[in-house]
């Protein structure tokens, strides 16, 4: 039970986002059990889809409904397209992937990768988008152009009826927001990363590269401070107040970079069967590797005594832990990519 002090801060920290963005979405409501790292997400999370950055917000908030649709979240995706209309972006976009820009077409491919075997990024991926990019700048350029005339003359013919005719069309759009719209390739699924007769992939050894030795500097070079943010959230996650021992969580965290193809050479991996149950590796596996299957997942049948905020804790760890794998998968494409 939080005590008044937790209380307020959880207030504080909901009145900010209805400020910033005009409600507080389900996720974040699930947080608030934890308001320590409620406020490092909800920091994170503002600064990449409304603070100044590389990209217009119209384009973070489609990123985000690509993301988001890889998975069948139909919720996210509902919630990103409603601001991504609010921040200005094109209703057109929401009738798919080809409906929207080169650019953001050309994320397709990584984002299916990341999502479900990031052990296939690779630097190629990298050098695709980068090859690609003067061609569709171009392009991108004269269509923009042509698209502001063509705005400019719709603008002088619209009237009141015909704005409240294209809010109707917006609202509807988002509505049937179909998350199939905005993926291909939808059979492609997470695989086992260790099959016996498939050896073919190497392991990624953290000692080569890790998040606080290499990640860290190279994303905050791409994107200024996002580092120190990301940083924050990763050391929030596994330092919360919890029931649960440091070596559990750490026990989860390495379980979960292990599926998905990373190993820690200074790590007794004998301690994640110790201290995981079978129910709960399935189910840590289920939510990191499956979580667009996971609408109802079972809890190990050691949650039970658990309350709902360990559990919540437990969902959380997850979640960061996968965040830092495909962060590191891309990130040392990037590096490849950069070196060449």
């Amino acid at each position: 039970v939080m005590v008044n002090g937790e209380k307020e801060r959880v207030s504080l920290l909901f009145m900010k986002a209805l400020v910033s963005t005009g409600s507080v979405d389900a996720v974040s409501q699930q947080m608030a059990s934890h308001p320590q790292y409620l406020e490092s997400f909800l920091r994170t999370q503002h600064y990449i889809l409304h603070m100044d950055g590389p990209l217009p917000l119209p384009y973070r908030h489609y990123i985000a409904i690509m993301a988001a649709a890889r998975h069948h979240c139909n919720y996210l995706v509902y919630l990103h397209s409603a601001q991504f209309l609010r921040v200005g972006g094109d209703p057109l976009w929401l009738q798919g992937l080809e409906a929207a820009p080169p650019r953001l077409r050309l994320l397709d491919h990584i984002n299916k990768v990341l999502a479900h075997q990031p052990w296939l990024t690779a630097c190629s991926h990298i050098q695709s988008l980068d090859s690609s990019c003067d061609i569709v700048c171009l392009k991108e350029r004269i269509q923009k152009s042509q698209e502001e005339r063509e705005k400019r003359e719709e603008r002088l013919l619209q009237t009141q009826t015909l704005q409240q005719t294209d809010m109707e069309e917006e609202e509807e759009m988002i509505c049937f927001a179909d998350p199939t719209r905005f993926i291909t390739d939808p059979d492609f699924c997470y695989q086992e990363f260790a099959r016996r007769e498939e050896d073919h992939f190497q392991v990624f050894r953290v000692q080569d590269y890790s998040w606080e030795d290499h990640g860290f500097s190279l994303v905050n070079r791409l994107y200024s401070d996002i580092g120190h943010l990301l940083d924050d959230r990763f050391r929030s996650v596994t330092t919360l107040p919890s029931l649960h021992s440091p070596d559990l969580k750490r026990a989860i965290w390495n379980y979960i970079h292990c599926v998905l193809g990373i190993r820690y050479d200074d790590y007794d991996y004998g301690e994640v069967n110790q201290l995981l149950e079978r129910d709960l590796k399935l189910y840590i596996k289920a939510v990191a590797c499956f979580p667009d299957a996971t609408k109802t997942p079972v809890c190990p049948l050691s949650w039970a005594p658990l309350k709902t905020s360990e559990r919540i804790h437990v969902n959380l760890l997850i979640m960061e832990a996968r965040l830092q794998a495909e962060l590191l998968y891309a990130l040392r494409a990037i590096t490849q990519y950069m070196i060449a």
